[in-house]
């Protein structure tokens, strides 16, 4: 062999062992693994492990090791890990909490994602997105689109010989419909939830044009109280009838629990107050043999509607995250994929993507239909949506609303006019703190 290419040769050897030797380390450094969380239903917690996989199995080097809860089990968590500096990377939100945890400086802005296409918004509309956005810039990409609802079992209703109500009906309404449906049936009219502080929000939103608080954060929406006493004595003769569980019966039975366990899916009750996108595992959980309408909120006498279009949660990367970009291809192919969407099934709301929306409708079964079709109704019947709650809402909620005027007022240890007068002397010292 000539000398030259005995050179080359060697030259040749010792640059494929030197490649070797780099390419080692690298490989392994291109191993991602990502942390996500949510909360939900079993329902939801299998579709979104299934999508987890599918993502997996079409990304080699990723791995993603995820965490799922109950709704108040989840915000504990994410609270201890927040205070731990150890948040996973991808977290659920919701439109409620999310302006709280941004000004903790917890979430990461994803504009940049936007703008280079590693989140595709082709096919997604600017007020689809607008929810997510705080002082101009996007936290959270909206998971479908949502909205309070009451659901119907329309079987319980020809059972009970009742005709279905009106579609636009009062609280006036509401009340003779849930006390005739305990009269005739012997079960619950209507199940739990009538206290959520949702329907304390969406009630001055349609008797006043109000909300709860006002739009700086600073203090509660509204002056008259007169509302919520109103609405909360309904709860009391509803308790005192036995047409509604009571909130004793709340606590101990239903606080926490998933949908699975709720009482108009077990057929303890012929309504149920839930968010559209909840119609799914509802459904799924009752039988398939059920047959449900999703109605809006009843509306206060004269008043405008009470609800409003609303981003059912949210994709959030939180401002730890190693691995902030990996984590926005994820929530990408959560959004656009129809491969993952076939999975998803509109169990989170109303797919985003029009794309995705368009390539459902063939597989959609009765519960995604009733979804579709309720959001339908809704935008053409609703409120605009205001900003999301402020920053003292979550120590509102924990320390005041309930302990201080919920429970009291319907465990019958406080007149509904002194839980009131509490409530808004605390909520608004808690709301002045957080302004300061």
């Amino acid at each position: 062999m000539k000398p030259t290419k005995m050179r080359f040769l060697l030259l040749t050897v010792l640059m494929v062992l030197l490649l070797s030797a780099s390419l080692g380390p690298a490989l392994s450094q291109d191993q991602i693994e990502l942390r996500i969380a949510w909360w939900g239903s079993q329902d939801r917690h299998d579709r979104t492990i299934a999508v987890i996989e599918l993502y997996e199995s079409l990304n080699s080097n990723v791995d993603i090791v995820y965490e799922f809860a109950g709704w108040d089990d989840y915000w504990v968590k994410m609270a201890t890990q927040a205070a731990g500096n150890n948040l996973p990377d991808i977290m659920q939100q919701d439109y409620a909490r999310i302006e709280e945890w941004v000004s903790r400086n917890l979430l990461l802005p994803l504009d940049e994602y936007l703008e280079s296409g590693v989140i595709d918004t082709t096919n997604i509309s600017e007020a689809v997105l607008a929810g997510g956005r705080l002082n101009g810039d996007l936290y959270a990409v909206n998971l479908g689109n949502n909205s309070q609802n009451i659901a119907i079992d329309i079987d319980a209703f020809e059972r009970a010989g009742m005709e279905l109500p009106s579609l636009d009906w009062t609280l006036q309404e509401f009340e003779q419909v849930v006390l005739e449906l305990h009269e005739k049936l012997g079960i619950w009219g209507i199940g739990q939830g009538l206290s959520n502080e949702q329907l304390w929000k969406s009630l001055y939103m349609s008797c006043c044009d109000q909300w709860g608080y006002n739009d700086e954060g600073t203090a509660l929406g509204y002056e008259d109280d007169q509302p919520l006493i109103d609405y909360m004595n309904m709860l009391l003769r509803l308790q005192d009838a036995g047409a509604i569980p009571t909130r004793e019966e709340e606590v101990a039975r239903f606080d926490g629990q998933s949908v699975e366990a709720q009482p108009m899916v077990t057929g303890e009750a012929a309504m149920g107050y839930f968010h559209s996108n909840q119609i799914v595992a509802v459904w799924n959980a009752a039988g398939a043999d059920r047959n449900f309408v999703l109605y809006q909120l009843p509306r206060w006498e004269g008043g405008q509607s009470a609800n409003y279009i609303k981003p059912s949660q949210f994709w959030s990367i939180t401002s730890t995250s190693q691995n902030p970009e990996e984590a926005a291809k994820f929530i990408d192919f959560f959004s656009n994929s129809v491969e993952a969407n076939e999975i998803l099934l509109a169990e989170r709301g109303v797919p985003i993507s029009s794309a995705v929306r368009e390539a459902l409708i063939p597989l959609l079964g009765p519960a995604q239909v009733e979804m579709f079709e309720y959001l339908g109704r809704v935008e053409a019947d609703n409120s605009p949506i205001r900003p999301p709650d402020p920053p003292g809402h979550a120590d509102i909620m924990a320390n005041v609303f309930f302990t201080e005027f919920v429970d009291p007022v319907l465990y019958g240890l406080l007149p509904v006019e002194e839980g009131i007068t509490i409530m808004r002397e605390e909520a608004n010292r808690i709301l002045a703190q957080n302004a300061e």
